[in-house]
């Protein structure tokens, strides 16, 4: 049982620091299972209680999530939550599917009054959202990959493998479902974890998913740092002049900017570099240009010294 002990000590001290009803996101994959399992061990006589989402966009999505909740019955839960959640597709599969999931869980925490929802990704993704966010080249934000603590969500295997929740469900006699999205190169995540990291591993040498989640964790760090810093400088100061903005680290600048324009309606996590710096040229470059558009029909432009946001089709003006 050494992978369930490493399982456990990962999971103990988030337990330790949760109060009431604790809630895990479970998929049915190798990942969630092994942290139910060990959520269950260490909760002792508190609630655990697994949350199954049915996202309807596999056929037999039911039968795949009845056969996951049969799987944690047999393992004496007593209480489960399965839901079926709609799908719109807007910006692509995965981003579509990750938030209707993260909507239930929300209303599912809500419905339990816990602050204490547990998800079961592990360094290997880190490493692969760290590679993501390379290409994307999006910013020290984006290469500190996924947070241990968002909110109610808290990922206690994030210093855990991959391999280790397998032989965690090994020990345990479960056999994890096998979601065919995860075999399917369509999708970027997928063609870094079957084709790019293997590849580095084999040229550059072994230990680089556990190199590319201590480099995140360092780069996390520091960008909660600078984030702290972009947060008072808006507090005390006016986020629009020109002039007080220009005297801005360009570091802490472009954080207070993508704040701005999160604000003014640009869903979050989709400004890149390339939609920063004509924001930044008005500040740091001007020469009478004007308003530069952003996703989500934000429009920014230098008026009067100072920077005005507008979204359009809406009333939202800063």
């Amino acid at each position: 049982m050494k992978a369930t002990l490493l399982a456990r000590q990962a999971v103990r001290p988030w337990v330790e620091k949760s109060t009431g009803t604790i809630l895990v996101g479970v998929s049915g994959g190798a990942d969630s299972m092994a942290l139910v399992i060990a959520t269950q061990l260490e909760a002792k006589d508190r609630l655990v209680i697994p949350v199954v989402i049915d996202h309807g966009i596999q056929e037999g999505s039911v039968q795949i999530a009845d056969g996951v909740v049969d799987t944690l019955k047999k393992l004496n839960f007593t209480t489960i939550e399965k839901i079926t959640v709609k799908v719109e597709i807007i910006d692509g599969l995965e981003a579509s599917a990750r938030r209707a999931r993260y909507a239930a869980f929300e209303l599912i925490a809500e419905k339990h009054k816990t602050q204490n929802f547990f998800l079961g990704h592990t360094e290997n993704d880190l490493a692969e959202s760290v590679l993501l966010g390379l290409a994307r080249g999006s910013g020290t934000r984006s290469l500190s990959g996924i947070a241990e603590v968002n909110g109610i969500f808290i990922r206690p295997f994030l210093a855990i493998t991959r391999a280790t929740t397998e032989e965690v469900c090994n020990e345990h006699l479960v056999q994890p479902w096998q979601d065919p999205h995860n075999s399917d190169t369509q999708f970027a995540r997928v063609r870094v974890r079957k084709d790019i990291l293997p590849i580095m591993e084999r040229d550059l040498g072994p230990g680089i998913s556990d190199s590319l989640a201590r480099s995140s964790r360092i780069l996390r760090e520091d960008a909660d740092a600078l984030d702290e810093l972009a947060a008072k400088f808006m507090k005390d100061h006016d986020p629009l002049d020109i002039d007080q903005l220009g005297q801005l680290p360009k570091a802490l600048r472009v954080r207070v900017l993508r704040a701005l324009v999160y604000a003014a309606g640009s869903p979050p996590g989709t400004l890149t570099y390339d939609h920063i710096v004509p924001i930044e040229a008005l500040i740091t470059a001007w020469h009478g240009q004007g308003a530069t558009s952003l996703p989500g029909g934000v429009k920014v432009e230098r008026i009067s010294g100072r920077l005005s946001l507008l979204q359009q089709g809406s009333n939202k003006f800063q």
